[in-house]
């Protein structure tokens, strides 16, 4: 229990660096200078101001310059990183299979909310994440369906982790490319594709293509109702198709013990 805690409050630590990531990489800024502070006043931001949680609540949700609202997404974004943190060191032991997963969990959380909000995947979380999820196969790979079928060796872990990262996001570009050709318009953005062979790598082949089924019936559902409820026009709503992957995703490595036989 001791070192789920200590994730937890380590992933309130990521959280909030996560929050200058969905803040500045969309922008194409640096998530390191300048320094943090208020979008509203500009004002520098203390260190006793940037404490997870915490400050947020003391300050009351609002900047200690201007008193300009702090968006509800920061203190979100810290707790969601800490909890699953915490459930994940909890459930799997702190372990590397664990250090893992939580890694993938930040990348999830930091996409989720740059396509909601901006409606972009930065290469810096697809590309790059794909990229840390390879390296991570090798160490701390994720059982999968197609293991039986390679010896056990690093070099057959990455090669898995290629094959589960690349199927997948191959389908995906597949189903776009033959919509884009029937509909005349582009049916799946090209970080979408990127996002799946992220999620192919940390999660496996079989699990993998279970995620993005998920996403797909969900973001279809929901979407749908949401154009409905709120009079958009489907034919021109731009569905954050991200949000949706990064979601099932998170609730791939939750309850993947369980569905998956981990």
């Amino acid at each position: 229990m001791i070192e789920a805690f200590t994730a937890f409050l380590f992933g309130l630590l990521i959280g909030s660096f996560l929050n200058v990531c969905i803040s500045r990489w969309p922008q194409d800024l640096s998530v390191v200078r300048p320094r943090s502070h208020c979008p509203a006043c500009q004002a520098p931001i203390d260190w006793y101001d940037l404490v997870p949680l915490a400050s947020y609540i003391t300050l009351g949700g609002r900047c200690r310059h201007c008193h300009a609202r702090i968006p509800w997404r920061y203190p979100v974004v810290e707790l969601l990183t800490g909890v699953l943190f915490f459930l994940l060191v909890y459930r799997f032991g702190p372990t590397l299979f664990a250090g893992k997963l939580c890694v993938f969990a930040a990348i999830l959380i930091a996409l989720l909310f740059t396509d909601l909000e901006e409606r972009l995947l930065p290469d810096e979380l697809t590309l790059g994440g794909t990229a840390i999820g390879l390296l991570l196969a090798i160490v701390a790979p994720t059982p999968d369906v197609i293991s039986g079928f390679f010896p056990q060796s690093w070099l057959s872990r990455l090669i898995m982790a290629g094959v589960a990262a690349g199927l997948p996001a191959g389908v995906l570009w597949s189903a776009g490319w033959i919509y884009s050709k029937a509909r005349h318009r582009e049916g799946v953005g090209l970080g979408d594709v990127k996002m799946v062979a992220l999620l192919g790598c940390f999660l496996g082949l079989e699990n993998g293509l279970f995620t993005l089924i998920l996403g797909s019936i969900a973001g279809a559902v929901l979407g749908l109702a949401y154009i409905k409820l709120t009079g958009k026009d489907a034919a021109t709503y731009e569905l954050p198709f991200g949000t949706f992957l990064s979601a099932a995703g998170l609730v791939a490595i939750v309850f993947g013990k369980q569905m998956f036989h981990w």
